[in-house]
């Protein structure tokens, strides 16, 4: 018991340390603080029991996570209003869905064995042979043997579509150019008079939405190769090239992604596919294309899980996958571009410590 105790209380204080940096709501407004580090290693957690709208209201808090029907299911959630959502809050009648989706309980390779199965002790809380079992956001608590969701309850038990028991690692590659007219010169918006990024989305097959390519962390996998793997596979078609062709892509990458970068968030995501044992994590890193001609040498072609993918002019518009529109807000204010024509936009969602505009140092 005081084990338990012990372990619920630092799952708390990690958690609330780790997220304590910035919010990020489901509208796209975010506070940030001052990045004192280079712009390649600096990045900000999600706070995803605050993901609520402008004027800082928790009423929309870890809403994803909490949609039904469960995806690729007819599963429905118990219900979990808002006041409930954090495990702090006392609820002797919690009583969520257990699903675990029929593909992961065939055992793939990708996926953790049940919990209850005799051979099978995962070392949570660290890294598990090849498998990260750490989460990004600090402690997690351990309820009668299962990890149990940092941001709160979901109203489904079990790990629905996602493979591990705990954090599932992902990683998601933001490619992107300034757009550019025939003359190549870049595109600056009439009305904020910024100039126009553009950025590679891909169109998921799953659910038919717009997103970020972007896809799990192998066991063992570095994210600087999941991040040009996944970009590969998902925008370039790699898994279907020609040896030839691959070799070809391959020194086209390696340009692209061994230039200095951004870091613009890792840790926990609120996501459709997250329950009460098992929840996503990413680490979403920009690979910026300052002249275009790295690009240029390089096809978009859909592959693996992306049914069609195009260039994407960034805006306060876009209407993304899971938390990928807050990630592109996040670039386009860090390359000072074009991101809303409501000039107050970029200042509202600020705390008071905070400057207007983060440094480009970052």
């Amino acid at each position: 018991m005081a084990r338990r105790i012990l372990g619920k209380t630092l799952a708390t204080v990690s958690l609330s340390v780790a997220l304590a940096s910035v919010t990020v709501t489901s509208s796209g407004c975010r506070s940030i603080p001052e990045c004192r580090n280079s712009v390649s290693s600096c990045g900000f957690h999600l706070n995803s029991n605050i993901m609520s709208g402008c004027t800082g209201s928790k009423e929309n808090s870890h809403e994803k996570a909490r949609t039904s029907p469960y995806p690729g299911s007819k599963v429905q959630r118990s219900p979990v209003p808002n006041a409930k959502v954090s495990w702090l809050v006392e609820w002797q009648d919690y009583n969520p869905v257990e699903y675990t989706a029929v593909s992961v309980l065939a055992g793939p390779a990708w996926a953790d064995p049940q919990i209850s199965e005799r051979y099978f002790s995962p070392k949570f809380n660290e890294k598990d042979g090849q498998v990260e079992r750490k989460s990004r956001n600090g402690l997690y608590e351990i309820e009668n043997g299962r990890p149990r969701n940092p941001a709160g309850r979901t109203g489904l038990a079990g790990r629905g579509l996602l493979g591990r028991w705990g954090p599932n690692h992902a990683a998601d590659p933001i490619i992107t150019r300034w757009k550019r007219d025939r003359s190549r010169n870049k595109v600056t918006h009439p009305i904020s008079g910024k100039n126009i990024l553009q950025f590679v989305a891909i169109k998921r097959k799953d659910c038919g939405e717009w997103a970020v390519p972007g896809g799990m962390v192998d066991p063992g996998e570095k994210i600087s190769a999941t991040l040009k793997r996944e970009f590969g596979e998902e925008a370039l078609n790699s898994l279907q090239k020609s040896n030839a062709e691959k070799k070809n892509l391959e020194e086209q990458l390696h340009k692209l992604f061994s230039q200095e970068h951004l870091v613009i968030y890792k840790g926990y995501v609120d996501d459709p596919r997250n329950t009460d044992n098992a929840w996503m994590e990413t680490e979403a890193v920009n690979y910026h294309d300052e002249t275009g001609e790295v690009m240029d040498n390089l096809t978009l072609e859909a592959g693996d899980d992306a049914g069609k993918v195009k260039w994407v002019d960034i805006t306060d518009k876009l209407k993304l996958y899971a938390s990928h529109s807050q990630f592109i807000k996040v670039v386009a204010e860090k390359r000072d571009a074009h991101w809303s024509e409501d000039s107050e936009t970029d200042c509202r969602g600020y705390s008071s410590q905070s400057p207007c505009k983060p440094k480009a140092s970052k």
